[in-house]
């Protein structure tokens, strides 16, 4: 077990992508649970998808702070903006950055490339150059599970190489590892990233399979699964999520000096998955079973009727499994809420959301 270094509370913190659904969600947690921080959130508020989700996620942070009397700043900005960057790094000289800004999503790169190469590319590198001139105690930042690509090993572990990416999402995030370890080598910068494994939860983001789905049943539409139901996902909760980030950003790693007189890299890696593939078919029936008991579809409702398997997507792979022994060993902590619990809790905030 690591020793936390870093006591977040008096903190100034920067958290990029603070509308999204994880940024939020983190930022919540920290309102919660630290005294004396100042919580900076920075998001562009694109509209790749519904932004009165984002709108609403942000009401929950500004509630909350003044319930906590925590001091909290939202700025809407885009980190591709290098002026943007700068002006807060300048105005706040944070502790600690943790960067969850970025063109999520595996289809939309096919047709919208350039957003991913603005957002995770000039973005990321904006956010590790002002890094490097604040000195920041501790960079944490969003890679995803995608990176392990076509990798045939399961489950997935850091220690494998990840140099076949499938899609360009995939690919922007293997260069944010890349450039990471780069500037921490370079300018002695701690960094952690963090390989997400599928989040799911209340107020998640629209363009995620659970949330479609349960849009097109409510619609009367046939949902389709693709690899003819034989998909496997290590889907995790959001707020075990949270928590494993918390976690990470508690524990810069340590700055140390090679047998060159050179530093070494200040670097980790860390998935943080469920450690427990779901099939989707199983996934999605759970998923209707939980909206019929929300009141979000009839009782009557017949799911059979409504589902029909279909070949695998470009850009897609058929399983993602999560090696979290990392997690554990240096954190002690496990993912432990169960899909059916994860489940209910976005069926009930789907009901409510959309006044059903």
């Amino acid at each position: 077990m690591l020793t936390p270094n870093i006591d977040l509370n008096n903190k100034t913190v920067l958290v990029t992508g603070a509308a999204g659904f994880i940024g939020s969600n983190l930022a919540l947690e920290l309102l919660k649970t630290t005294h004396g921080m100042t919580l900076v959130g920075l998001d562009s508020l694109n509209d790749y998808y519904d932004v009165s989700i984002k709108e609403y996620r942000l009401a929950e942070i500004e509630k909350c702070a003044r319930d906590k009397d925590a001091k909290w700043v939202f700025v809407k900005g885009n980190i591709a903006n290098k002026d943007t960057v700068d002006a807060l790094f300048e105005q706040y000289r944070f502790s600690v950055v943790v960067n969850l800004a970025a063109q999520a999503g595996v289809r939309y790169s096919i047709t919208n490339p350039d957003a991913y190469i603005e957002s995770n590319i000039i973005g990321f590198y904006n956010i590790l150059e002002a890094c490097r001139h604040y000195s920041v105690e501790h960079l944490v930042y969003a890679s995803s599970s995608s990176v392990y690509g076509s990798n045939k090993k399961i489950p997935y572990s850091t220690d494998d190489k990840v140099d076949n990416p499938v899609s360009l999402y995939a690919a922007t995030k293997k260069s944010n590892e890349l450039m990471a370890h780069a500037y921490s080598k370079l300018y002695n910068i701690p960094s952690t990233g963090l390989r997400f494994f599928t989040v799911y939860g209340p107020a998640g983001r629209p363009d995620m399979a659970y949330f479609g789905f349960t849009n097109k049943l409510r619609e009367g539409k046939i949902i389709e699964i693709f690899n003819f139901g034989n998909c496997k996902r290590d889907f995790t909760y959001v707020d075990d999520i949270v928590t494993g980030v918390k976690h990470v950003m508690q524990n810069a790693p340590e700055k140390q000096v090679g047998e060159d007189g050179l530093p070494l890299a200040p670097y980790r890696i860390y998935n943080i998955g469920n450690n427990s593939p779901e099939n989707l078919l199983d996934f999605v029936e759970i998923l209707s079973q939980e909206l019929v008991r929300a009141g979000v579809l009839p009782l009557d409702y017949d799911f059979e009727s409504h589902k029909k398997l279909v070949p695998m997507q470009p850009g897609d792979v058929p399983i993602t499994y999560a090696d979290t022994s990392a997690l554990e060993r240096d954190f002690g902590f496990k993912p432990s809420t169960s899909l059916r619990q994860g489940l209910r809790n976005f069926a009930e905030w789907y009901k409510e959301f959309y006044k059903i």
